[in-house]
Order: C-alpha cells, then sequence, then structure tokens
C-alpha cells in the first residue's frame, strides 16, 4: 500500500491524518504520479458560449482553438467538453494541460490575444488557468488503464494507494496539506480591462473536476447507471450550478466529453470553482444532494461489486492567489469567476 503523496514531495507532518496507519481502504483506488522534475502543472480552460443555434462564429472559433493548440510549445494534451448553463447558452469548453510553465508561457501570450482579444460576432469567450505547484493538487482513479484530465500528463500511475474511502481523504492526498491549513483569504475581485473582464480571485481558490466514464459498461450496467446513479448526480449538478453561491460554489459545470469527431461520448464530468476546499469538503460530507449522490453511487457499486465496469476520478487543486487568471470576453455575468463578483 502506497501513500498517494509521492515520496519526494512527503515532509515532517504537522497537520494530523484523518484516518491512522493501520486503515485499510475498502476498495482500491489509485492516483497519478509526477516525474520528480515537475514542480509546476498547468490547468487551462478554454470556452466560448452561444445562445440557440450553433452561429458560424462559433464553428469556427472551434477551428480556431484546435489550431491555436496545434502551434509551437501547444499541450501536452487537451480535450473538449459540451454543455447548456443555467442561463441557457450552450457552451463548449476545451481545456489543455502542460508541465511545462514555460513552455505554456511561451504559448499563451499569443493565443489569449487570438482568443480574447478580439470580439467575436454572436460569441462569448473565456480563459480560465491554473497554474498549480505539484503540492497544491491530488488525483484519484477508481481504476488504472485510462488516466483523464490533468493526469494524461504524468509519468504514470500508482499502485493502490492507502489515503482514499474516508471524509478527509481528498485533503489528506495533497502534499501540502502535511502543513498548511490551505485556508482561504480575501474576496474575488473584478477588473476591467476594455471590453474583457478579469476576475481576480482569493488565496486558495479550490477547483474540482470529477469525471465518470461508462463507455465500458454492458446493456445492464450502463442502463443502472443511467436510470439510478446519474440523475442523482444531475440533481446535485444542477443545485450547485443554481444555488452553489449559497454553499461557497462559485460556479459548476456538469459536462459530457466531445470525441475526436466532435460526437458527445459516454464521458462525463463536473467542474466547479470554490471559495476553498473546506467549503468542498462541507458538501460532499454533508450537504443532502451530495448525500444522495454517494448513497445511490454506493448502491450501484456494492450491488456489482469487482464486475463493474463505470470508470470514476477526480481531481481537486488549490490555488494560491498568483497562480490564477480569469478572464471573460461578451460572456453573461453568471459565467465562470464572473458569478463571484456578483
Amino acid at each position: 500500500m502506497e501513500s498517494a503523496i509521492p515520496p519526494h514531495l512527503i515532509t515532517a507532518r504537522r497537520r494530523h491524518r484523518r484516518v491512522d496507519d493501520d486503515y485499510k481502504p475498502p476498495y482500491p483506488s489509485f492516483v497519478a504520479r509526477y516525474k520528480p522534475g515537475v514542480a509546476r502543472v498547468v490547468m487551462a480552460y478554454f470556452g466560448q458560449q452561444y445562445r440557440g443555434e450553433v452561429p458560424l462564429t462559433a464553428a469556427s472559433s472551434t477551428a480556431d482553438f484546435v489550431k491555436l493548440v496545434s502551434e509551437a510549445h501547444g499541450p501536452s494534451h487537451w480535450d473538449h467538453a459540451y454543455y447548456v448553463d443555467q442561463a441557457g447558452f450552450a457552451n463548449e469548453v476545451f481545456v489543455a494541460y502542460w508541465d511545462d510553465v514555460a513552455r505554456f508561457d511561451a504559448w499563451f501570450v499569443p493565443a489569449r490575444a487570438a482568443w480574447t482579444g478580439s470580439g467575436v460576432d454572436g460569441v462569448g469567450r473565456f480563459i480560465e488557468v491554473l497554474r498549480p505547484a505539484v503540492d497544491r493538487y491530488e488525483t484519484l482513479f477508481s481504476s488504472l488503464g485510462r488516466p483523464e484530465g490533468v493526469a494524461v500528463i504524468a509519468g504514470g500511475m500508482s499502485g493502490e494507494v492507502l489515503e482514499h474511502a474516508y471524509w478527509g481523504g481528498m485533503r489528506d492526498r495533497i502534499p501540502l496539506s502535511l502543513t498548511d491549513e490551505m485556508r482561504s483569504s480575501g474576496k474575488p475581485t473584478l477588473l476591467q480591462d476594455g471590453p474583457r473582464l478579469r476576475v481576480l480571485a482569493a488565496d486558495n481558490l479550490c477547483m474540482i473536476r470529477s469525471g465518470q466514464d461508462w463507455s465500458d459498461t454492458d446493456t445492464a450496467e450502463r442502463r443502472m447507471y443511467l436510470e439510478d446513479v446519474e440523475p442523482v448526480l444531475r440533481e446535485g449538478m444542477d443545485f450547485l450550478r443554481d444555488d452553489g453561491i449559497s454553499i461557497g460554489c462559485y460556479a459548476n459545470r456538469y459536462m459530457r466529453l466531445r470525441g475526436p469527431d466532435g460526437a458527445l461520448t459516454e464521458k462525463s464530468y463536473g467542474q466547479s470553482w470554490w471559495q476553498s476546499l473546506s467549503a468542498l469538503e462541507r458538501w460532499a460530507e454533508s450537504h443532502p444532494t451530495h448525500v444522495r449522490i454517494f448513497g445511490a453511487a454506493m448502491k450501484y457499486l456494492s450491488s456489482l461489486g469487482p464486475a463493474a465496469k463505470l470508470r470514476l476520478y477526480h481531481e481537486v487543486t488549490v490555488a494560491a492567489a498568483d497562480e490564477q487568471f480569469f478572464e471573460y470576453r461578451g460572456c453573461h455575468p453568471k459565467t465562470g469567476m464572473l458569478a463571484a463578483v456578483g
């Protein structure tokens, strides 16, 4: 049994884990392992939104992003997802990942100018970037063999890890938690740069991407997931989208991944911005919407046991203030972190 925290990031512990050293998880889970030379990663969300039928400008914007990621210093991995937000706008979201900040910086200057530097008729655009040090985020996977998100750019995966399947495991997998409470401080503020709106977020802002992959399930298991679990998950995601601000969730997107041909796949993920890791933990541990999600998932997994083919994963980041960048142009006021500043 391994620790989720890699040896080169373990320091003298000043804060206790939520479980004792003799704890044994009830089922296996795994984390992404990065090469020791990787000090920081980049998670860059590029989005566009429009209402109604797909305008020609939106279609060309998708082609624009594909061209951008093909430029020099482009990402090691990127994916493309879709959802309709609370204001009825369709959103196409491209997420790109780097493990070399210098390479990202060289790419980002012209990419930012191309994406939000000028208006696109009928289309809003946004850029949301985190560039956390490797001691400020964690990943977790229910199975090996198919990494998603930031784990795709890792050097590999761990063996079975200790810190999971208990409340508090998410925090215990973040290396910085050995010594730091990661307490949020300050409030997001708005800065206007001509037609572009920048949100300056608070220290220790939290982001989670939490995904589901049912593409390997057989007919019976797929029906069980889509009829018994997914509607409960969607209810919780909708609560965070519409009313999450009351519990410290600034914004939530529940999205379907698109494949290389643009078609929707049998993969989804929720992605949300939180005031703090503590706010995310409180929702996960005690809010009725997540209690129902957890209950439906446990009933599903316990009934299928090891035969379950559903794949689950997440990544959680607690970003310092200087590791964040949020910019919006032509977007409605509930888009992403704009919701945090009213």
